[in-house]
């Protein structure tokens, strides 16, 4: 194979299968693709693996790179800071950003830039830190700022963080977030409680070597959202006067906001409220025997329901409006909590 420098080279003629790319293109391709995984691309609803970079095919990922060896490394590093024990495990979504500074008694916070191995978030708003402490007498872990699919993160990588929480001890999962509105009676600044999610856009977390330590090859899903859990936040709901609606929440890809066409769509297929975050990290609990529960944040409704265009100064505005009710309804649930667990 010819190098493009050479003196003979023809840039007239097709390079790629002839003189073969750069040299140290491919080289960046395969530490690329070794460190991330070969990329993917939606075909149809199912994930089909991208032709290789520039005709090279990487060597494929370490099995252990997003398995039991990076959560005990996680593990570790935390826990030189720490050895508190949640009992709870609280992810906090758009709105809810300050809700630790506001809502907890706070033991230790741990950066997210300070845990060997751990992704990044990137999205503003997101702080990136860990929070422990105690909710009434519930001793819990939150997370300030999760990491997304659409920043670039696989499935597996997206929901580490669910995993690191389940083996710090915690068995219940709260998961909260802001969505777009597709049920047509529901209105922005409306709650909704998750009674069941549709993940099917976006790759399962469990694909790949099974983490055996963690839970079985084909988790049950029938019942991700725990009926106890959901019951315990009616209760409080109705206990503060807060209108809680139900539903089932759909995660697409993201980063861009549906079209009209798609909201249509997803609102045949029984989906109440839309966004890019929260279901796969429920089948990374159930898969770790964690119970689970959910609130969204009704912060828009979806494209195509108004002229209103869509933009993520619009779901943040809605949802720190919506923060009062949110963090007393969140807080006052997982304090009930103390009772099951």
């Amino acid at each position: 194979m010819k190098d493009h420098n050479d003196k003979d080279f023809r840039p007239d003629e097709k390079i790629e299968g002839i003189y073969g790319p750069p040299p140290e293109l491919i080289e960046d391709a395969r530490r690329m693709q070794t460190a991330y995984g070969p990329p993917n691309m939606m075909n149809g609803g199912f994930m089909m693996p991208c032709p290789p970079a520039f005709g090279v095919m990487p060597p494929p990922p370490k099995p252990e790179q997003y398995g039991i060896d990076m959560l005990r490394e996680c593990v570790a590093s935390i826990r030189m800071k720490t050895d508190f024990v949640p009992k709870a495990a609280l992810v906090l979504g758009s709105g809810l950003g300050d809700f630790a500074e506001t809502s907890i008694e706070i033991v230790k916070t741990v950066d997210y830039g300070e845990i060997e191995n751990f992704p990044r978030s990137t999205v503003e708003g997101h702080k990136g830190r860990f929070v422990f402490g105690y909710i009434g007498e519930v001793p819990v872990v939150v997370m300030q700022g999760r990491v997304h699919f659409y920043e670039g993160y696989p499935s597996a990588v997206a929901v580490l963080p669910i995993r690191l929480m389940s083996m710090l001890g915690a068995k219940v999962l709260f998961l909260t977030n802001a969505s777009g509105g597709i049920n047509a009676n529901f209105s922005a600044g409306d709650f909704m409680l998750i009674t069941d999610h549709i993940s099917s856009f976006v790759p399962n977390p469990l694909i790949g070597r099974n983490i055996d330590e963690l839970g079985t090859r084909f988790p049950d899903m029938s019942k991700v959202y725990d009926p106890e859990l959901r019951s315990i936040i009616l209760e409080t709901a109705d206990e503060l006067g807060i209108k809680l609606r139900q539903g089932v929440y759909l995660q697409l890809t993201g980063p861009s906001f549906e079209t009209p066409a798609e909201i249509r769509m997803l609102r045949t297929f029984g989906a109440d409220a839309v966004g890019m975050s929260t279901a796969i990290e429920a089948i990374a609990a159930r898969h770790a025997g964690m119970r689970v529960c959910g609130i969204s944040c009704i912060s828009n409704l979806a494209c195509g329901m108004t002229d209103q265009p869509l933009s993520h100064a619009e779901v943040q505005e809605c949802a720190d409006k919506a923060a009062p009710k949110f963090k007393a309804l969140v807080s006052g649930a997982i304090a009930k909590l103390g009772k099951i667990l």
